[in-house]
């Protein structure tokens, strides 16, 4: 028997939730009532087989990203392989980096493609694919760790703003992760950009060979993991201050090549309650360059 999707609005009757395995999506828009209605339906059709079409191609999501032309055929997995091909060179990384994020954007692009919306915005766990009307701000909130409720600091996206995509990684995600960094959330044009960027800037933010960091292969884990026999983050013990801001400072240089190359918009990391700021779209609004400050959770 073929599986089916759950799809259905929450209790607030503004909300669309649509649930496949791993894929867990919280979808709201705004328009005119036909508009939003019209658009929940085209993306709960475009939800229905979505999981299915990964999922035949999952072999080749698992490996290791090239520079050259992709062999992936479905539209997300190609959107999956072009978020991640700017690190190939540099990392190891795998299409699977940006599922989340890739997820989030096709649901967005069906519901754009269908009804014209005042504002949209499709929610993956975390990582959001955002559609903005012109006049129409976003606001967002920080958490200090994605395991744990409580919202640390908001920021608010502006339709003249480039960012369309936010995306937060580290070690306590849904993803294992090869840093030590509480949460790295990122803003990137797209979401599979913010998605493939948070990964790769989370994975820096770290003391290779500290005494402190437990590791273990992801594949003891995770068997069918796409890291394989890599070590993953598994438990950090007391860090001091300068530990903590090396470690900080070594995510915030990736995220600067990132902000220089175009990639990303701005990113915020989070280690032990300090907090690193990147880019010219940040909480503070503040110059392209670095700051540490105490998380007022901390404080």
């Amino acid at each position: 028997m073929r599986r089916l999707p759950q799809i259905a609005l929450l209790s607030d009757g503004r909300r669309l939730h649509l649930q496949d395995g791993p894929i867990d999506l919280i979808v709201e828009a705004r328009g005119t009532e036909h508009r939003v209605r019209v658009a929940y339906e085209a993306a709960a059709r475009r939800f229905n087989g979505l999981l299915d079409e990964l999922c035949s191609e999952l072999t080749e999501l698992r490996k290791a990203a090239l520079p050259a032309q992709s062999c992936l055929q479905g539209v997300v997995a190609r959107r999956m392989s072009a978020a991640v091909v700017p690190y190939a060179v540099d990392c190891f990384i795998t299409p699977m980096a940006a599922v989340a994020g890739s997820v989030a954007e096709e649901i967005l692009s069906a519901m754009l493609n269908a009804a014209q919306l005042d504002q949209a915005y499709v929610n993956n766990g975390g990582d959001i694919a955002l559609h903005l009307g012109e006049g129409e701000r976003f606001t967002i909130g920080l958490m200090d760790r994605p395991d744990r409720d409580g919202v640390m600091r908001t920021m608010t996206i502006g339709a003249d703003d480039p960012v369309r995509g936010i995306a937060t990684s580290g070690r306590h995600g849904r993803s294992f992760s090869l840093g030590i960094a509480d949460a790295v959330t990122v803003l990137a044009a797209t979401a599979s950009q913010a998605d493939a960027a948070a990964t790769v800037i989370a994975n820096a933010v770290d003391l290779p060979g500290h005494p402190a960091v437990k590791r273990r292969p992801a594949n003891e884990i995770q068997p069918d993991s796409d890291l394989g026999a890599r070590l993953v983050t598994r438990d950090v013990g007391a860090l001091s201050q300068t530990e903590i801001r090396e470690a900080l400072e070594s995510g915030a240089e990736c995220a600067r090549q990132l902000f220089d190359r175009g990639l990303i918009e701005g990113a915020v990391l989070r280690l032990c309650g300090d907090m690193l700021v990147i880019g010219t779209r940040d909480i503070d609004r503040q110059r392209p360059r670095a700051r540490i400050a105490k998380s007022p959770v901390h404080a």
